[in-house]
């Protein structure tokens, strides 16, 4: 490299130059951003990681390097020599820091050429995706790119700043793990000195992070890499990145305010914001019940209301119907939206039919009355019980759903934020919406009638509920809490069961047999007969977050190297195939049928 450089050190940055800087003589090095020539003097935009600087090709000055120029295109890597001079009057770009200077070159090494590239390297330019994806490392040229990772960046720096002064310790935890299922599919790595033996990659760092509790270590941390091979949204990756922390002697108060501590570093460091804390608490119950789901969007309120008993005194089949079955009926108004069509409530209808709902009814508040083509099933004193339940007013637009509980909650759910989109409510809400979700309950059942853990099998329930472990299971609540900002679920965390005899008896209530937890989980069930410290701990999702703190439509514009919706890397070409003698080493064996 030095001997291509012939001695050449860069002085400066591309976006370091100033007003202060002029009559000196700089050597920059970057990558041609535009050129333009107008006649006698050609001008290129050079530009680094740092910024842009304008430099001057002038044929008075250096005859040779302007005729240099005309043969130097878009991407190419130079170094250049001149001296810093003011812009002519009137041609200053106050858009840029060096918007006042420019460079005029007395000098020019082309480092290396470069084919045209497949995008302008522009933030306006719309390109696919699956371009983008293959081409990354020209995608990260540009400006909006780049500013994402260094957000990021930041971000990393303010929580590891953060916790290191809160007394916690960066512990790394292994990357290749024993299988121990906790919910999501594992990747799995073979081992070939242990043929027919297998390691996975962690899913996340729990049980470890809990045996650094045991070990005494008080307070750990990690921004951990983590996998779960799922399918994908837009903000999941089959690799991501959290921050990871555990505490002992602890209760939830003390996730809260370093939780909350955590987001006001980062907001600060990244985007030079303070953020309000404490952040306001919801319990699961308030949060599925008002707004539908457990990681609520309370950039706006627009909440459900439970009106079942006073549908049921109307003389309307379907909602009769559904109370009958156990059902609920629930409704939310969209406050001044009387307005919309037919098309429009249409158009509603079949939006919540994408989240199982049959069908929507509504009602337009008009004369102090409901208005609808189903208003003659609705007694005088209905109507008013429902415009006093749901605050209706002249203009406003009632919205209901009938059917079992968990549909109307998400099918509502999901029309709540599609109206708040309609109608601009987002915007003219808090930029940040952070609440707390609380008091989960300890566990569900799937379609058999099996218990299976709402968050996982090592969550501790309220003492206050241990008796129900034994009578009800399904009433227990846990000590579990989400963070959640904008809709989203930013990481969630427990209180850890820290007893070997609760954790075992957890195991069977979620039909684990003791052959199987020792299997899957001895060396923590042997652990916590060791002194175990009751503790806590918790998860942020560092890629969610920048997607939410730098505005990027999805999580792959926050990651350097991505993977697409198929979990594949277009720019490397992976997953791919290994060669036989990789297999053969591996004592692995693929049946061509399997691949069918």
């Amino acid at each position: 490299m030095s001997e291509m450089l012939g001695g050449w050190k860069r002085s400066h940055k591309c976006g370091d130059l100033r007003a202060s800087d002029v009559g000196k003589t700089v050597l920059l090095m970057g990558w041609v951003h535009h050129r333009r020539d107008h006649g006698g003097l050609v001008f290129v935009d050079l530009r680094d990681r740092y910024g842009v600087t304008q430099v001057v090709f002038d044929p008075q000055l250096a005859d040779k390097v302007h005729k240099q120029s005309h043969l130097i295109r878009s991407e190419w890597v130079l170094a250049v020599k001149g001296e810093v001079t003011l812009r002519p009057e009137g041609t200053a770009n106050g858009k840029i820091p060096t918007g006042e200077v420019e460079i005029r070159c007395s000098e020019v090494k082309v480092l290396n050429e470069s084919l045209t590239p497949v995008f302008p390297i522009e933030d306006d330019v719309d390109v696919a995706e699956e371009t983008r994806m293959e081409y990354r490392y020209l995608d990260l040229r540009r400006e909006s790119m780049k500013g994402k990772l260094i957000a990021r960046h930041k971000m990393s720096m303010a929580a590891r700043n953060y916790m290191s002064d809160e007394g916690f310790l960066e512990i790394e935890t292994p990357i290749l793990i024993k299988n121990t299922p906790e919910g999501s599919r594992e990747y799995v790595v073979p081992s070939r000195v242990n043929p027919g033996k297998f390691f996975v990659l962690p899913q996340s760092p729990q049980q470890l992070k809990q045996t650094c509790m045991i070990a005494g270590l008080d307070k750990y941390f990690q921004v951990a890499k983590c996998f779960r091979d799922e399918d994908l949204r837009a903000d999941r990756q089959p690799e991501f990145t959290q921050i990871d922390w555990e505490m002992s002697f602890i209760d939830e108060e003390d996730i809260y305010r370093v939780g909350e501590g955590l987001m006001k570093a980062i907001f600060k460091g990244a985007l030079g914001e303070d953020l309000k804390t404490p952040f306001p608490r919801l319990t699961y119950a308030e949060a599925v019940g008002r707004y539908g789901n457990d990681k609520p969007d309370l950039w706006f309120d627009l909440p459900l209301v439970d009106v079942g008993a006073i549908a049921a005194r109307s003389d309307f089949k379907v909602f009769k119907d559904v109370i009958a079955r156990g059902g609920a009926v629930k409704a939310l108004n969209a406050k001044g939206c009387a307005d919309f069509s037919r098309k429009d409530l249409d158009d509603l209808t079949a939006f919540v039919g994408k989240y199982g709902a049959k069908g929507m009814a509504w009602f337009k508040v008009k004369d102090g009355k409901l208005d609808s083509n189903i208003t003659k099933y609705f007694p005088p004193e209905v109507q008013t019980g429902l415009l006093g339940a749901l605050k209706g007013e002249e203009g406003d637009l009632l919205l209901f759903g009938a059917d079992q509980l968990t549909t109307v909650n998400e099918s509502l759910g999901a029309l709540r934020v599609e109206i708040a989109r309609r109608k601009g409510m987002i915007e003219k809400g808090p930029k940040w919406a952070f609440t707390w979700v609380t008091d989960f309950p300890m566990f569900g059942k799937d379609e058999k009638g099996r218990l299976y853990s709402m968050n996982h099998p090592f969550t501790a329930p309220r003492e206050k509920d241990l008796p129900l472990l034994d009578s009800d299971p399904t009433q227990a609540i846990a000590r579990a809490y989400d963070m959640v900002l904008n809709g989203f679920e930013l990481g969630s965390g427990t209180i850890r069961i820290h007893d070997s005899a609760l954790q075992s008896k957890i195991f069977s209530l979620l039909d684990i047999s003791k052959e199987k937890a020792q299997e899957r989980f001895g060396f923590l069930l042997k652990a916590l007969t060791y002194g175990a410290p009751p503790h806590g701990g918790m998860a942020v999702g560092l890629d969610r977050i920048a997607m939410l703190l730098t505005g990027a439509p999805n999580i792959r514009d926050v990651i350097a190297f991505p993977k697409t919706a198929k979990a594949t890397d277009l720019m490397t070409g992976s997953p791919s195939e290994i060669d036989e003698d990789l297999m053969k080493e591996l004592k692995i064996r693929i049946e061509l049928e399997d691949l069918a």
